[in-house]
């Protein structure tokens, strides 16, 4: 579920941090440059994990701020396909359902990876299983936790196709990083269920 990735970069240190040891500054100017930000085919980043090499700062002309060349290893959520997850139902529509952890919105199981007697309920706004003819449904609740299965991911390049902004705007309405889930396979769906 969580990768440390190594990542090369120049971070600038303020003069207002100046008072902080260098290795806080450092690490403090990383974590507001990329936590809680997708890079594309690597994943969501949650902080960094450590520092491995910094050279000497260098003042920028004008700006008073440090340039500092760094390299580090960051913490970053990617879960892999074939892993198993835990979230909680956010939303479901009549195309499937939503799913969030703690810290990430953008988890969607398609209604074909929904277990088979599986129906959609318009007027609760909720999916349905029926495990047995002779049984009741058992409902898949909104804020329910769940047990899923990684079947895919999705990349969206939020670079706008021109300046203007209804183009800008549309980039910003896409995530730029999804999951794709299943629950068909036994033990997987509402945990409550399999308890």
């Amino acid at each position: 579920m969580f990768i440390l990735t190594k990542i090369a970069d120049l971070v600038q240190i303020r003069p207002d941090h100046f008072e902080k040891p260098s290795h806080i500054a450092i690490e403090d100017a990383i974590n507001a440059k990329y936590s809680n930000r997708v890079i594309q085919k690597i994943g969501l980043c949650i902080c960094m994990y450590d520092l491995l090499w910094a050279s000497e700062g260098l003042i920028g002309h004008g700006s008073g701020m440090v340039n500092v060349n760094v390299e580090f290893r960051m913490i970053v959520f990617r879960p892999f396909k074939g892993e198993t997850i835990f979230g909680r139902i956010s939303e479901a529509t009549a195309s499937g359902i939503s799913v969030r952890t703690d810290f990430f919105e953008d988890i969607h199981i398609d209604y074909k990876e929904l277990p088979e007697n599986t129906e959609y309920n318009h007027l609760e706004k909720a999916w349905t299983w029926m495990y047995d003819t002779e049984s009741e449904p058992m409902w898949y609740d909104k804020n329910e936790m769940v047990r899923l299965q990684v079947v895919d991911e999705t990349w969206q390049d939020q670079t706008p196709e021109s300046t203007e902004q209804e183009a800008v705007d549309k980039a910003k309405r896409q995530s730029p990083y999804g999951i794709k889930g299943s629950m068909m396979k036994e033990g997987l769906g509402v945990c409550l269920w399999w308890e």
